[in-house]
């Protein structure tokens, strides 16, 4: 009686131990670069930074001529005068660093706008994630897109399709 309790016992955490944890791999990148709606608030988010980088190189160039005129005038002028003109490309120059560290710095408004317009794609993309991980059983769903590498992956596993269709998007 003892060895059979034994026996099943130890059949029964080799039966535990052999179930193998289900996993899937997919690729977001793959996955957002056909949705519309990814596309078009990527389309919007690049005009809006090509915007802002059209108003710095305005500025710039502004700026670059009024250093070039300094520079050609600074021997005729006063020390005054000079210092005056020194102080107004300094700050020209200080202000031009500032608005570009506003638009495009960390979490400056192109990284505001990139939340707003792409995050909810984003979640809506691992919303369906989850739902096909839960639908067919997954334990762990990798994605092989950006910062995790995935040295192999058995091209069964592959499920952005699947995900995309969750989303009803053709590909």
């Amino acid at each position: 009686m003892k060895k059979f309790i034994v026996l099943a016992f130890c059949s029964l955490m080799a039966a535990a131990s052999l179930q193998a944890q289900r996993y899937a791999v997919i690729d977001t990148k793959y996955i957002l670069d056909k949705m519309p709606e990814y596309k078009a608030a990527q389309q919007n988010l690049d005009g809006i930074a090509a915007g802002w980088q059209k108003e710095i190189d305005r500025l710039q160039a502004d700026l670059d001529k009024m250093y070039k005129d300094f520079e050609a005038e600074q021997v005729m002028l006063s020390e005054d005068l000079r210092k005056k003109r020194e102080d107004q490309i300094f700050n020209k120059e200080k202000a031009l660093r500032e608005l570009q560290r506003q638009r495009f710095g960390f979490e400056g408004d192109l990284f505001k706008k990139r939340q707003e317009l792409i995050k909810p794609v984003q979640d809506k993309v691992y919303s369906a994630v989850q739902k096909v991980a839960v639908q067919r059983g997954y334990d762990f769903i990798l994605d092989k897109s950006e910062g995790i590498t995935v040295i192999f992956a058995d091209p069964k596993l592959e499920k952005s399709d699947e995900v995309l269709r969750e989303l009803g998007v053709r590909n």
